[in-house]
């Protein structure tokens, strides 16, 4: 059964008769007949009598509403996607990790409103791989998240990547490990950490780096707020390793230090070093979405302005950087 078919039918009842029926669908009187007759066969029974003029049948008196109401559903559906490829989304929902949504998202947002003021846009703030869940589940448009190729590799996923940055460690301003100034991997292992909760990509990221480095992550405490981050830390022993978009702040607290991981170690203590690795920590921060979503301007649109007007961490710490030491007067 088509649409066309349906269509036919009812024309065919409302005009009385085949020749006006034609008229008005666009077709000749035979395709409009033709048309008649196949839906007629696939039901299995007459819907109308060929006669002067065009009278239902039993069956057609029956069938006239529900073609009616199917005729109805189906141009508000092709209606409402007309709009969706027109642009004329009701909302767009994003989801993205703490602190691109403070740092890296803030001109893309209001650029987007300016340019589709009559969508409503939602931001959320989320872990990476929760995140990148409800993005898979269909509850959020775009994810800006630190990448975990076990939710993006999936052949209907549009992953671009944003930019890389160090993770370093956020400790108070009085901490032993402020005496370094980077932090050997090894001194780590001394001093307990607070982490992310588990659905955050960091969390994953630093143990993964631990398990592979052979040693134990003393975690004592798990959290997902940076307030909350800073406010433990600034306490006494524990440390945290957080990306630096994420220490923004920390920068121009007084009562806090933060400090690079070293690149290289001597993984043989004591011994003649040529053997060094490599064991500074980058976390890579990515746009993802679905090959259908990019279809629909809003959504494609605002990834544009995400890749365009998105201001790297690095940047923005090495501004408030100088702005921290810069002399008064």
């Amino acid at each position: 059964m088509r649409i066309e078919q349906l269509q036919a039918f009812l024309a065919i009842a409302e005009a009385g008769n085949f020749q006006q029926a034609a008229k008005k669908c666009g077709v000749t009187q035979s395709t409009i007949s033709r048309q008649l007759q196949v839906l007629e066969s696939e039901l299995g029974l007459l819907l109308l009598h060929r006669t002067a003029q065009a009278k239902l049948t039993v069956g057609g008196e029956i069938f006239l509403p529900h073609a009616r109401k199917i005729c109805q559903e189906w141009e508000t559906a092709t209606e409402e996607l007309a709009d969706l490829l027109a642009g004329k989304q009701l909302e767009l929902c994003v989801a993205a990790i703490h602190s691109v949504c403070s740092n890296y998202l803030p001109p893309v947002l209001q650029q987007f409103c300016r340019d589709y003021p009559d969508v409503q846009l939602r931001v959320t703030a989320l872990g990476s791989d929760r995140a990148l869940k409800v993005l898979k589940d269909g509850m959020v448009d775009v994810a800006v998240v630190m990448n975990n190729r076990f939710f993006t590799a999936s052949p209907e996923m549009v992953v671009d990547v944003l930019y890389n940055e160090p993770i370093e460690i956020l400790m108070a301003a009085n901490h032993p490990l402020t005496e370094h100034q980077q932090v050997p991997w090894s001194a780590l292992l001394n001093y307990p950490q607070v982490v992310f909760k588990d659905g955050y990509g960091m969390q994953r990221l630093v143990q993964e780096r631990f398990s592979r480095q052979g040693a134990k992550l003393k975690a004592v405490m798990e959290l997902n707020t940076l307030d909350a981050f800073r406010g433990v830390v600034r306490q006494g022993q524990l440390i945290a390793l957080l990306p630096k978009s994420a220490l923004i702040d920390a920068y121009t607290d007084p009562t806090l230090a933060v400090r690079p991981i070293a690149s290289t170690e001597d993984i043989s203590a004591g011994s003649i070093t040529d053997s060094l690795t490599e064991m500074g920590l980058t976390r890579q921060v990515v746009l993802v979405t679905t090959q259908d979503r990019l279809q629909i301007p809003p959504v494609r649109h605002f990834c544009k302005l995400v890749r365009e007007l998105g201001q790297p961490p690095v940047d923005l710490v090495s501004t408030i950087r100088e702005s921290a030491v810069m002399p008064l007067g």
